[in-house]
Formats: C-alpha cells, structure tokens, sequence
C-alpha cells in the first residue's frame, strides 16, 4: 500500500486497546447461539490511524497509556512490528478493550471499556515525542475525558510550537452528545484545526457548520465517498466485510497525501481509496 518516497513525521495521541471484531453471519438470536467470524487484535483510533498511515510508508508515531500487562506488552510489540513507533506509558489499570459487532449489513455496534488510556497526564509527555511532528492527529476520544484531554491539548501546543499542523477527527456522535456539542465547538474554534473530519452524524451533532471551525472541513460518507469544499468525491465499488477502522484509514491517507503536497481534492481521493481497501478485510488495521 505504500506510495511516499519522502517522509515527514506523525504523530497521534490517544487509545490502543484489544480490538474484538465479532462479524455476524445473521441476525443476534437472544438466548441462542449465531454463528461469526471472530478476531482478536489492537484497536483504538489513535493507534488504528497510526497502523494506516505506517502502511503507507509514513513514519508514524503513537503516544499512549496502556495497562502493565501481557496484553498491553502484546498490543505495543504488534502495533511496532507494523513500523510504527509507539511511546508507551505503563499503567497499573488494565489495557482497555472494544467490542465490535458487525451486522450482515455491515451496521457497526461499538462496547468500550477504555481502560487505561484515559488515565494520560501532561506530566507523562516527554517534549521530544512531539517537537519533530508536521502533524498531530487527535481524535474527539482524547478530548472527551481528563486528564487525557489536557495531556492532548500540552501535546497540540508542543507540536503547535514545532511548526506543526493539527487534524482533528470527532470520533463517535455519542460521544460529543454526552460531551455536550456546544462545548465541543467551542474547543475546535479555540484549537483550529488545519483538518476536521466528521461522519454525518456527528457533524449533525455538532450542529456548527465544520468550516467555520477548519480551513479543510471532510465530511466523512461511508460508502459514498465525501464531501470536501462541496464537492463530493465518490467512493470506489468495494466488497464489504467489516468497516471497523475505515474511517481511520481513510484520515491517515488524507493527511499523510495532504502532507506531501496534495490538494485538499486530491487527498481526498486517497482517502476515498484507502477506505474502500479497508473494508475488504476483517479487522480494523492493515494485514
């Protein structure tokens, strides 16, 4: 998958826990047994965008919390063995998990315990994961909670300070309603994110128009592509087995074009790609 011959630093803060893709063969039967295609493997958007952008031959940088445990050992050594570099801090609190559950529709239904990811301080930065960075991808996630979102925002200004630029994805509409989306847009408007992507819920959310919070406003259409300056980019015909991780395929290939020169077009049509090869596999990172 990789296309860059040049490279430039990412680096993404946030969630990295076991990622459970439970894809049904029909209709959840209570009290009965319904046959699917189980996998187990490491999830977590931050991490998850992190494993794309590292497929496409961007050095990509996590810096994450995770539980001092086999599992959270385990999740580092995979996620590095796909090239990215991973800033660990260790946490007495168990590695956090997802449960996703895939309909035959392919409809996602999403249970999260976040574990020890959230548990991220200011005082656990070191300033050198961040000085190097062109761009810090930040999801909604590492917004939502403290000490994380603090953690998050220390990190956007050493990046900020570095020259580097901002991309925020708002992650989950449940999320922002429990957040409060007034608030929300009130945080955008005071980091203002060179990149905002949005799924149409959550921009519905949102209820603020995304232009008025970044100078490049995705929404994000699943299937359909997106919607960049008004201009719809279609997506590619693709055989769906799971989305899970398709949304952050498809922000690590818009920035990771858009760094290396790209319009906001053209990223886009990357990013339509990237998400279409996603889909085609279970799981919510690159094999």
């Amino acid at each position: 998958m990789g296309w860059l011959s040049s490279s430039t630093m990412i680096v993404s803060i946030g969630d990295l826990v076991v990622d459970i893709s439970i894809v049904l063969e029909g209709a959840l039967q209570a009290d009965d047994d319904t046959p699917a295609k189980i996998t187990v493997g490491g999830g977590g958007q931050a991490a998850n965008f992190c494993a794309w952008a590292a497929a496409l031959g961007e050095p990509a940088r996590l810096v994450t919390r995770v539980g001092d445990d086999e599992q959270g050992r385990r999740l580092v050594s995979d996620l590095e063995s796909k090239g990215v570099e991973v800033w660990p801090v260790w946490a007495p609190e168990p590695t956090g998990a997802i449960a996703v559950f895939v309909g035959p529709d392919g409809v996602r239904t999403m249970a999260t315990q976040r574990g020890a990811s959230v548990g991220l301080s200011q005082d656990d930065l070191d300033d050198s994961w961040f000085r190097d960075a062109q761009l810090i991808h930040v999801p909604a996630y590492s917004l939502f909670v403290e000490p994380l979102a603090s953690a998050t925002r220390a990190a956007i200004r050493l990046v900020r300070e570095g020259g580097g630029m901002l991309a925020v994805d708002l992650s989950s509409a449940a999320g922002l309603r429990a957040y409060g989306a007034t608030r929300m847009a009130y945080v955008l408007a005071r980091l203002s994110p060179e990149v905002l992507f949005a799924t149409k819920a959550e921009a519905q959310t949102l209820a603020v128009p995304l232009e008025s919070l970044a100078q490049v406003p995705v929404l994000k259409l699943g299937r359909a592509g997106c919607v960049v300056y008004g201009r719809t980019i279609p997506a590619p015909e693709a055989t769906l087995i799971d989305s899970t991780g398709a949304g952050d395929a498809f922000a690590a290939a818009f920035c990771v074009a858009w760094l290396h020169g790209a319009t906001p077009i053209e990223a886009a049509e990357r990013a339509v790609e990237a998400a279409a090869d996603a889909v085609t596999v279970a799981g919510a990172r690159p094999r």
